[in-house]
C-alpha cells in the first residue's frame, strides 16, 4: 500500500490545518484510491492545539472548571494522549477571545492555565505539553505558577497572584510548595516565537497593544516584568531577561522556565516528537506540507522546514504547498524540501484569494498528484 504523510501547518486567516489536511487527503484518495494517507494537523500553541493532537493521535479530551482571565468561572479542558503526555493550550483559561472587547493587559491573569496544568498532573500524565500562544495576558506567568503553588511575597511579605499591574511589587518568591510531580514530569513550553522578555521588542511592546495596552500601559507592563525578572534572578539564580522565547504569551515563556522548570521547544519539534513524526515517515513514499507564505521567516524553524530536516534525514520527499512565496528562499532546498509549489493560481492579492483557497487548494494538488502520477508511470520518479 501506499503511504503519504501530510502534515500542515494552518494558511493563518483562511484555512486551518485541519481543513488543509482533508482538502490534500481527498486529493490524494482521487487519484491513488486506496493509499495510507496519515494526517497531521499543526497547531502553533494556540487554540485548537488540543484538538489538533488529539486528531492526530487520539486520546481523550477532559474537561475541568478553571478561572478565566479575568478570575471568572470558566470551562477548561487538555488532551490526554495515548503515550500518557497532556496537551494543555494556554487559550482555554486564558485566551484572547475569552476577553472580547474587554481587553486589559494589566488585570487578565494565566491562574487557569495552571489549574489546567494541576489537573494534567493529577490526572497522571507522564509529559506536560503547554500551547503559548492567543494569550490576553502580561502576567509573566505569576498566574500559573501561582495556581501550582508559587508564592509571591510583596515587601510587606504579604502574599498575592501577579498581575500585568502588579509584577512591579513582586519583593520576593517562594518555590517550595510546588506541585510534587513538577519534579517528576518533564513540562515543555510550546513556542514559536523567540521574544525576548522586556524592551522594544519584548512582551508588552510586541504583543501588549493587541490585549488592550497603549503606550502608557506598555511601559507599567514592561517595568513589572523587568522586575519579575530581576527577583527571579536573585531568588532562583535563573536569568530569563534575554531567554529567548521568554516573551511568549505575555511573559510566560519565562515564567515557566525560571518558575516551572519547563524547557522552551519550538512548536513544529514539540508536534513531531508527540504525534512520532520520526516512525510514522517509515514506508512514506512522500510527505505534503505547507503554511499560509514561505519567507525568509520560515527558515527560523518553522513547519515546513522541520518536516522537511527529519524526512530528509529518512530520505523521503518532501512538497510544500503554500498560499505563497516570498524571495529568496532557495535555502529550504538545501534543507530538505523537494518542492514549493503556491496555490495561488491567478496571482490575486489576499484579501481577493481567501474565498478561493480551498478550490485553490483542490486543484493544485490536483495538478501535483497528476503530475506526480505521470512520472512515476513513465520511469521518471
Amino acid at each position: 500500500m501506499r503511504k503519504f504523510i501530510v502534515i500542515p501547518d494552518s494558511f493563518k486567516g483562511t484555512m486551518s490545518s485541519r481543513t488543509i489536511c482533508s482538502i490534500m487527503e481527498e486529493a490524494i484518495l482521487r487519484r491513488i484510491p486506496g493509499a495510507q494517507v496519515v494526517c497531521v494537523p499543526v497547531a502553533d500553541g494556540g487554540e485548537g492545539s488540543v484538538e489538533a493532537f488529539l486528531q492526530a493521535v487520539g486520546g481523550e479530551k477532559r474537561h475541568c472548571s478553571v478561572q478565566g482571565p479575568y478570575g471568572e468561572p470558566a470551562n477548561g479542558f487538555f488532551a490526554l494522549l495515548p503515550d500518557g503526555t497532556a496537551v494543555v493550550e494556554m487559550a482555554a483559561a486564558a485566551g484572547l477571545p475569552m476577553v472580547g472587547g474587554a481587553r486589559n493587559a494589566e488585570r487578565t491573569t494565566t491562574y487557569g492555565v495552571g489549574q489546567l496544568m494541576a489537573a494534567a498532573l493529577d490526572a497522571g500524565c507522564k509529559k506536560l505539553v503547554v500551547g503559548l500562544g492567543g494569550s490576553a495576558t502580561n502576567d509573566g506567568g505569576c498566574g500559573a505558577a501561582a495556581a501550582l503553588g508559587a508564592v509571591f511575597l510583596d515587601k510587606n511579605g504579604t502574599s498575592f497572584v501577579p498581575v500585568g499591574r502588579t509584577l512591579k511589587q513582586v519583593d520576593h518568591i517562594d518555590l517550595r510548595n510546588l506541585h510534587p510531580r513538577l519534579k517528576e514530569v518533564p513540562v515543555i513550553a510550546m513556542c514559536d516565537v523567540d521574544t525576548p522578555l522586556c524592551g522594544p521588542t519584548g512582551a508588552a511592546a510586541v504583543f501588549g497593544p493587541q490585549k488592550g495596552a497603549d503606550p502608557a500601559m506598555v511601559a507599567r507592563l514592561d517595568a513589572g516584568l523587568q522586575n519579575l525578572a530581576d527577583v527571579v534572578r536573585r531568588d532562583t539564580g535563573k536569568e530569563i531577561l534575554d531567554l529567548p522565547g521568554a516573551g511568549a504569551a505575555g511573559g510566560m515563556g519565562g515564567g515557566m522556565a525560571a518558575l516551572l522548570g519547563a524547557q522552551m521547544q519550538m512548536g513544529i519539534e514539540t508536534v513531531l516528537d508527540t504525534v512520532g513524526f520520526n516512525a510514522m515517515l517509515d514506508g512514506a513514499e512522500m510527505v505534503f506540507t505547507g503554511e499560509g507564505k514561505l519567507d525568509t521567516q520560515s527558515l527560523r524553524g518553522k513547519v515546513v522546514l522541520g518536516v522537511a530536516h527529519r524526512a530528509q534525514k529518512a530520505g523521503v520527499p518532501v512538497v510544500a504547498v503554500v498560499g505563497d512565496i516570498g524571495d529568496h528562499i532557495e535555502q529550504v532546498y538545501e534543507q530538505g524540501v523537494t518542492g514549493v509549489f503556491s496555490i495561488n493560481r491567478v496571482a490575486l492579492p489576499y484579501e481577493a484569494m481567501k474565498s478561493r483557497a480551498a478550490d485553490d487548494l483542490r486543484l493544485t494538488m490536483e495538478n501535483l498528484l497528476r503530475f506526480y502520477d505521470c512520472a512515476r508511470k513513465t520511469g521518471l520518479a
